[in-house]
């Protein structure tokens, strides 16, 4: 990775905390951007964790606030520095460095109860083949607890087909085995938004992914620097699903529904697009529309 303090990729040196002293179970990432509000909350939330046998990374993406000095001192604690390039890029270089079995993100603006991890273990432990589990969570809105509405409930098992219409797994409440994360790749770090969408649909076709029924995450929103507040979402998802069905990698059955689900994405982006007087947008969208819309049958 470029721009990390102490050289990149494998050169990689952390501002502040070395090692853990044994492998740890467990590597939470935490990617930070100028979030000085709120990450000692999201780190704080982790330290409080039941479950104690934990690393956590913190990856300061280029923050002008200070935010990586306001990480309190602890021996569990990694900081690493890198120039701005993103959200993906951070949590690529964390992933990169995690030394546990098991990988956990946290978002900077969101925070844990105290059992999100011991009860992720627990399920891990009973389900031995399991690679991914993801807990229920509370939505606090400018403020405010608000109730997700029935199209943001979250599968479990299955989420491939689901996951086709939005995003139904949050980074904040996932624990993926690491060596997930090298069978399916990381987060694409040429997404500016939706990474996070094409992680899971990546991860999605191959395997299920288990939803646990406590709610030990609290995930915030309205604040202007959300990515999921960029205009350009549909244009990010479409992208997404072109490059999953240009590696023929799904079944009939999968690759028919992500066609269709792309096509549809298209033209409601491509519409607003024309609206707005952005034609070179439209016109991507359309193109790649065209090239999986399945032939009409002759009558």
């Amino acid at each position: 990775m470029k721009g990390c303090a102490g050289g990149g990729g494998d050169d990689c040196k952390p501002v502040r905390g070395g090692l853990y002293s044994a492998m740890p179970k467990v590597s939470v990432i935490i990617p930070v951007f100028n979030r000085a509000w709120c990450i000692e909350r999201a780190v704080r939330s982790v330290l409080d964790q039941d479950f104690p046998d934990f690393e956590l990374v913190v990856v300061d993406d280029g923050s002008t606030d200070g935010s990586a000095s306001l990480v309190p001192e602890d021996p569990r604690i990694r900081v690493l520095r890198m120039e701005n390039q993103g959200v993906s890029a951070a949590r690529n270089l964390g992933i990169s460095q995690a030394q546990g079995e098991l990988v956990a993100f946290l978002d900077s603006d969101d925070w844990w109860l105290p059992r999100k991890l011991s009860c992720q273990i627990e399920f891990f432990a009973a389900n031995p083949g399991a690679v991914a589990c993801q807990t229920q969570e509370m939505w606090i809105r400018n403020g405010r607890r608000v109730n997700p509405g029935l199209r943001h409930r979250k599968p479990s098992g299955d989420i491939f087909l689901p996951s086709l219409v939005l995003c139904l797994v949050s980074p904040s409440a996932v624990m993926l085995k690491k060596s997930l994360l090298d069978e399916a790749g990381a987060f694409d770090e040429s997404l500016p938004a939706c990474e996070d969408y094409d992680l899971w649909l990546r991860i999605g076709y191959r395997h299920p992914v288990y939803l646990l029924d406590p709610v030990l995450v609290v995930k915030t929103g309205g604040h202007p620097d959300q990515l999921s507040r960029s205009p350009c979402l549909d244009l990010f998802r479409v992208r997404s699903l072109a490059k999953l069905l240009r590696s023929r990698a799904l079944s009939p059955e999968q690759a028919r529904a992500a066609a269709q689900e792309l096509c549809r994405k298209a033209e409601i982006f491509a519409t607003g697009c024309e609206k707005r007087g952005k034609g070179e947008d439209a016109r991507e969208v359309r193109d790649l529309a065209r090239l999986f819309t399945a032939p009409k049958e002759p009558a």
